[in-house]
């Protein structure tokens, strides 16, 4: 049997190849019933669409629009380039991606750019920021122009997002639990934990997770309350001395976010550099050098890379509305210790 080609769908809808392309190409004008019949044709006929084709036939080109916190984070940072690179790589493919940046934490501004962004010709937008009424009424706002949004990194699962590109926060929480019960044996014990915002999704999914796990498995071990630094090394040196002043038997620190080298110091400060159980999220040059120095013990992260590419392949599925693989764009958690990490690129 040959392919089905438009014209084979046409002549099992009884439409004209002019509805067919309207029909595929999602464009108004087009009656519900003619597009269930064209639909129905498709189904029928196993009709799989060359997209590729299709957007060289049209010279189309995706204009895209990557949203990051402005924040001196190292994961930001090293994220930043890890789309850089994904970026370059699809240029060859017609696909051109601007980065924007906004204020850490000041959703109004985010919410500006975007209804900005919104007004021209994207053809997809992603972000990593928190979940707050302000970004879900700008998500709102952006897909109702028609153009598809994709969250990287954080999830926004109360928010009208087409895909969440990143990993399972919830689940890395409870991987930094078992690692620290794990770490810390039977013994008995205060842990400190340190995060950049609790406002982010994926902190309050790492905390939760790694608070159930804690409970359950590991009950001589008391988990104090979250320390928010917002992003400040001043304001994580502070508060972390303040806790270490008045609290004893502290064994170990879990941190949801940056601040290593902030960490670091002031743990020096009470002698305990090395001498404490420390558990952090993303490999970064920072975490990299605090596993090599022994200041850290475990660092739970995944392959930015992986990550990055992702997000364009998703944004790109998502502007031509055909399907995504979800087996190669699901990223896994990974574990880096001192002795298993990865070689450092040129």
């Amino acid at each position: 049997m040959h392919r089905p080609t438009v014209n084979d769908i046409a002549r099992e809808a009884g439409v004209s190849l002019a509805t067919v392309d309207r029909v595929l190409n999602a464009r108004p004008g087009v009656r519900e019933k003619t597009i269930t019949a064209v639909n129905d044709a498709i189904q029928k006929l196993g009709y799989v669409r060359d997209q590729a084709a299709a957007n060289l036939a049209r010279g189309r080109d995706y204009r895209f629009a990557i949203l990051l916190p402005d924040t001196d984070s190292q994961f930001v940072q090293t994220l930043v380039e890890a789309l850089e690179d994904a970026a370059t790589l699809a240029a060859t493919s017609r696909t051109r991606v601007e980065f924007h940046r906004f204020p850490d934490e000041n959703m109004h501004e985010l919410s500006k750019l975007m209804s900005q962004l919104a007004e021209t010709d994207l053809a997809g937008l992603a972000l990593m920021a928190p979940e707050t009424p302000l970004t879900r009424d700008a998500i709102r706002n952006v897909k109702a122009k028609g153009i598809p949004v994709v969250a990287i990194a954080s999830n926004m699962p109360n928010s009208d997002i087409d895909h969440y590109v990143g990993i399972d926060a919830y689940a890395s929480g409870r991987t930094a639990g078992v690692l620290m019960g794990r770490f810390s044996s039977e013994q008995k014990g205060r842990i400190l934990v340190i995060a950049n915002s609790m406002h982010l999704r994926e902190s309050i999914e790492r905390r939760r997770g790694f608070d159930e796990v804690i409970q359950r498995n590991f009950p001589q071990i008391e988990v104090l309350q979250t320390l928010e630094t917002h992003g400040s090394p001043t304001t994580l040196r502070h508060v972390v001395a303040e806790m270490l002043a008045h609290t004893p038997d502290v064994t170990g620190i879990y941190v949801l976010g940056s601040g290593h080298r902030a960490l670091a110091s002031a743990l020096s400060e009470f002698g305990l550099l090395g001498r404490v159980t420390v558990i952090g999220h993303e490999l970064t040059a920072h975490t990299r050098h605090a596993l090599e120095l022994g200041h850290m013990d475990a660092v739970i992260t995944h392959n930015l890379g992986h990550l990055a590419r992702s997000s364009l392949r998703v944004l790109r599925a998502k502007a031509d509305r055909t399907p995504i693989d979800e087996s190669q764009e699901t990223l896994r958690i990974e574990i880096v210790i001192r002795e298993n990490l990865p070689p450092t690129s040129a």
